[in-house]
């Protein structure tokens, strides 16, 4: 939930890009990098379960900065969405 104050100002803009997002990305470097630093930390705290909650979450907020790099990481890592699911139960069954 920290990303979705942050990104509160710039967000406005991203909701047009958002649906374009693919083709912008290469625009957005500044977006790339505080969304990857936020990604990260949710990866770390397994957390995916709320990071797919926050894009449906972020499309009403009009925080599309963030949708649009987790969509991102979702293309390159296979639909985070399902797998971030599948991790959190995994580990904590393993603990």
């Amino acid at each position: 939930m920290q990303q979705q104050h942050q990104h509160h100002n710039q967000q406005h803009q991203q909701q047009q890009q958002q649906q374009h997002q693919q083709q912008q990305q290469q625009q957005q470097h500044q977006q790339q990098q505080q969304q990857q630093y936020q990604q990260q930390q949710q990866q770390q705290q397994h957390q995916q379960q709320q990071q797919q909650h926050q894009q449906q979450q972020q499309q009403e907020q009009h925080q599309q900065q963030q949708q649009q790099h987790q969509q991102q990481q979702q293309q390159e890592q296979h639909q985070q969405q399902q797998q971030p699911q599948q991790q959190q139960r995994l580990q904590p069954d393993i603990r």
